[in-house]
């Protein structure tokens, strides 16, 4: 059998592992556009602020590793075309710029996402520049050794990190985002302003409600213009959006509306000899029981795991996802799983919240720090649907536990007396998760006036 995998991300290697455990006598093929494969894209602002000093210290995966297991790493080669019905490929060496063709048994797309440009005017300024590969991590890396007014487009992840490294080499900051407020997508209105609180307190100008609308170079620097102000910069940092990248297979598998691959649960597209992971398929989201387009390297991996075991016999499903994300803020930890209360509510859900802020351990203890947490939860049914948790104090595992708890469609009841350990090192008798659950089910059962 040849099984062939176009693109080596995450969603690739981690599918070139699995092949190489689960069908050994195979032939594994690779194509990959770029010369480096595996480059974490959280390096870009790691390496502004210094927490990385070596950007080629992102890589996670050495493409000889897999050439001296017998795979054919084809790297500098991009997929011109997929005929599905022939089970062949047309593909360019962009070294030599020779074409050439190749065959397979079994297909694995691993192809991405591409960058969503936005239209706005004199973006093709070279001072406005992109923020997704190493490549463009290098170029900014650069401009920044020499540009001390920084702009930033877009308030998500990639934006609040970017702003935190650039503050921590001693930039200027201007943070812009068309949204009200920033994490939009993850954090609802009182968690987002606890992030913009800290940002500010930092030294970044936040400008959220405001659409950019041009990018001008004058003698000094850009000038950038939104809706509500004109603003002086010397480079701008876009964070765009992001689209599947699946044109080779347009009119060969079945896609969604936003040209996401459709997959079943053992990644199989609706051609039994094409799997798909990573970027350009959707995921199973559980919190609303649909799927969705949710772009992020922990869905990719594992799909491209589950793909790799799949692609000869059918082993293992997928058990879907909560989008648990993260992110360590000028210190602080900053996680988010599932819904939000606006997401909840637009998907049909009676949700509502509740809100606990309180130290993580005893006051008896040298130190300790607030944790404050978000819980979002539906009330017909009491199940959990989302959580969003900031503190000095390391949450991230926290926000993991409620991810299997929302997996497994478990109840505030439920939550809060989950059994959890109690050592006052590490909480209070009861666990901060459990005494959130505990105000949740109070505000149901009458016992407290707090509402959403």
């Amino acid at each position: 059998m040849k099984i062939i995998i176009v693109g080596c991300t995450h969603a690739g290697i981690a599918a070139i592992k699995q092949c190489l455990k689960y069908t050994p006598d195979a032939e594994i093929t690779v194509y990959e556009r770029h010369a480096d494969i595996s480059y974490l894209s959280c390096g870009t602002y790691l390496h502004l602020g210094g927490t990385v000093k070596n950007l080629d210290a992102v890589f996670y995966a050495d493409p000889a590793d897999f050439t001296q297991q017998g795979v054919h790493m084809h790297l500098q080669t991009d997929v011109i075309k997929i005929d599905a019905q022939q089970h062949t490929l047309l593909v360019q060496d962009l070294q030599t710029k020779q074409f050439s063709h190749d065959h397979y048994d079994k297909l694995i797309m691993a192809t991405g996402s591409a960058t969503k440009i936005p239209v706005i005017t004199g973006i093709e300024n070279p001072k406005v520049m992109l923020c997704k590969t190493c490549d463009q991590a290098h170029h900014l890396y650069a401009a920044a050794q020499t540009h001390h007014r920084i702009g930033i487009l877009g308030g998500g992840y990639t934006g609040v990190e970017l702003a935190e490294g650039y503050v921590r080499s001693g930039h200027d900051v201007t943070l812009f985002q068309r949204n009200d407020q920033l994490l939009n997508t993850y954090m609802d209105p009182v968690m987002a302003q606890k992030v913009q609180r800290l940002l500010q307190a930092k030294g970044v100008h936040v400008v959220t409600g405001a659409d950019v609308t041009r990018f001008d170079e004058t003698a000094t620097g850009l000038t950038v213009t939104t809706t509500q102000a004109t603003y002086e910069v010397d480079m701008v940092a876009v964070c765009p959006g992001i689209l599947p990248q699946s044109d080779l297979l347009k009119g060969q598998v079945r896609l969604s509306k936003n040209g996401a691959i459709i997959t079943n649960a053992y990644m199989e597209t609706s051609d039994p000899d094409i799997l798909a992971a990573g970027d350009v398929t959707e995921v199973r989201y559980n919190p609303t029981l649909h799927t969705t387009y949710i772009p992020l390297a922990s869905h990719a991996i594992r799909q491209g795991a589950l793909a790799g075991m799949n692609v000869a016999q059918h082993r293992l499903k997928s058990i879907g996802t909560q989008a648990t994300t993260g992110m360590l803020l000028f210190n602080q930890t900053v996680a988010c799983t599932g819904l939000t209360l606006a997401a909840a509510r637009t998907a049909g859900y009676d949700a509502r919240t509740a809100f606990y802020q309180g130290n993580y351990r005893p006051d008896f203890m040298p130190t300790t720090a607030p944790v404050t947490i978000e819980l979002v939860y539906d009330r017909t049914s009491r199940r959990i649907l989302g959580a969003q948790l900031m503190s000095a104090h390391e949450v991230a595992q926290s926000a993991n536990t409620v991810s299997v708890l929302i997996q497994n469609n478990n109840t505030i009841d439920q939550m809060a007396f989950v059994d959890m350990l109690f050592s006052p090192n590490f909480d209070e008798p009861f666990n901060y998760l459990n005494l959130v659950a505990q105000l949740a089910v109070d505000q149901e059962d009458g016992f407290a006036s707090q509402q959403a």
